[in-house]
Parts: C-alpha cells; sequence; structure tokens
C-alpha cells in the first residue's frame, strides 16, 4: 500500500491524499469556444480533476471575459473538480499579467463559486497570498502553494523545506514541479517526496520532475507520497505529460488497480 497523506482534502465527489493518486488534465485553450470543447473531450475522459490554466486563455486580460468562459466551463464539465491556476510568468505562465490583476482574478473564480481548488505560487508577494489565502479560507476554497523550476532540480534539502513552506503558509495540498538534468535529480525528487511524506508534511503532496526522464514521477510518485499526477487529454501544460490512457495502465501496473 502506498503511502497516504495524514490530512485528506475532500473537494466535491473526490478525495485527495487517500488511498488512490488521482488523475489530473490540464485545460490549455486559448479561445472560449475552443475551451469548451476541450472541456467537452476531456471531461469524457472521466478525469479525477482538471485544472483550467487561465494564463493561456486569450481573454485573460479581461476579467468579465475571464469570468463569463469560467462559468460556462463549469457548466461543461459538471460536478468534476477544477483547479484554477494563472501562473506567474517566472514559474512557466504563458505570459506576463499584472500582479493586481491576477489577485483580482484569483478573488473573483473564488468568489464565483465554479472553483473547487486555486494554485498560487510561493514566490509571490506575501501580500498577494496572504491576501488569496484569507478569500479562499473565507470562501470553502481550497488551496494549492506551489513551487516551479524549469532549469534544475534543487538539493532535497531544499525540497524537502519548500513543501514544509507551503503548509506552514496555510496550503491545504502542496506542490512542487523541477526539471531533472540527469536520472540522479529524479532519485533526488523522490527522495524528498518520500522525506516529506514521512516527516513532518501533514497534508497532501504533488511532486513531479518534469521532461521525459522525470515521466517515471509521474506514473510511480505516488509510491513515494505524492497524492496528484497530471497527464495530456490534449494540450500539455508541462514537459513529459504522458496521454492519460498511457498513464492509466501503467498505474495499473503500479498500483495494482483495476481501474
Amino acid at each position: 500500500m502506498r503511502l497516504q497523506s495524514k490530512a485528506n482534502v475532500t473537494v466535491r465527489h473526490v478525495t485527495i491524499g487517500g488511498p488512490e493518486v488521482l488523475i489530473c488534465l490540464p485545460l490549455m485553450a486559448a479561445q472560449s469556444s475552443s475551451l469548451l470543447q476541450q472541456a467537452k473531450e476531456l471531461a469524457s475522459l472521466k478525469p479525477d480533476l482538471l485544472e483550467w490554466r487561465i494564463d493561456g486563455f486569450d481573454g485573460v486580460e479581461s476579467l468579465s471575459a475571464s469570468l463569463g468562459a469560467l462559468e460556462a466551463l463549469r457548466r461543461h464539465i459538471g460536478s468534476t473538480p477544477l483547479i484554477f491556476t494563472c501562473r506567474i510568468k517566472a514559474e512557466g505562465g504563458a505570459r506576463e499579467i499584472a500582479q493586481e490583476h491576477r489577485l483580482n482574478l484569483f478573488k473573483a473564480a473564488i468568489l464565483s463559486g465554479h472553483v473547487d481548488i486555486v494554485d498560487v505560487e510561493m514566490c509571490n508577494e506575501s501580500a498577494f497570498i496572504a491576501s488569496v489565502r484569507s478569500e479562499s479560507k473565507a470562501r470553502g476554497t481550497k488551496l494549492i502553494f506551489s513551487y516551479h523550476d524549469f532549469q534544475q532540480t534543487p538539493e532535497e534539502a531544499f525540497i524537502f523545506d519548500k513543501l514544509k513552506q507551503a503548509q506552514r503558509l496555510g496550503a491545504d495540498i502542496a506542490k512542487l514541479a523541477v526539471m531533472p538534468n540527469g536520472y540522479e535529480d529524479v532519485l533526488t525528487l523522490l527522495s524528498a517526496t518520500l522525506r516529506a511524506r514521512s516527516h513532518g508534511v501533514q497534508i497532501p503532496i504533488v511532486t513531479m520532475a518534469m521532461g521525459h526522464m522525470g515521466s517515471v514521477t509521474r506514473i510511480a510518485g505516488g509510491l513515494f507520497g505524492s497524492d496528484i499526477t497530471f497527464a495530456v487529454g490534449k494540450d500539455a501544460s508541462a514537459p513529459g505529460q504522458i496521454p492519460i490512457e498511457h498513464l492509466r495502465k501503467a498505474m495499473q501496473v503500479v498500483y495494482d488497480r483495476s481501474s
């Protein structure tokens, strides 16, 4: 049996941190029409969660357009839990978005009631983090605090400390993604995940090594304590994501899952 989170997170009908590793599919469409078509296609694949990367949406600079697309998206995906992410450019976002506008997007999405989880990078200013945290806690929206390094894999101690920092900041879920430059980096990521799961991080964890070398972490990361893995339904949101049908087959072997 894999290592489970001591503090589970439940959104709609889905439990994060329980006995099964969950699969999330990213929505990366630029236009409203393609977003909704993509949502319909991805929902039919029955992922455990969906993530809308609104930083890839051409209407992101308009609050009303973004909220209109979000409302329509919720209608299309029904009860599938939705992660709302406006990724900062410094950590892989699709475009530069003014911080004030990003904050307004997060707040409006939370107030809409159409999102279940928001993903905020720990590199944001403390006031930014505090504001999103306050809004999410008041409305019952779950909160991911995340860290991404697209260039390298930091030392194990750094990764461990980042996951602990997310918990300390008040996250419901801690997320970290790094780029391996050798297979030893993949081992570093997995070792840090196991250490965090076993020693001090009570909340659900999401970790991955990106790129081809890191693909094994997307399949077997749950054995070391990671609770969600990201797959490809239509378009990838990060290097190394695996098509969902292939990922499911691999996970059936690793976790002895029947579905």
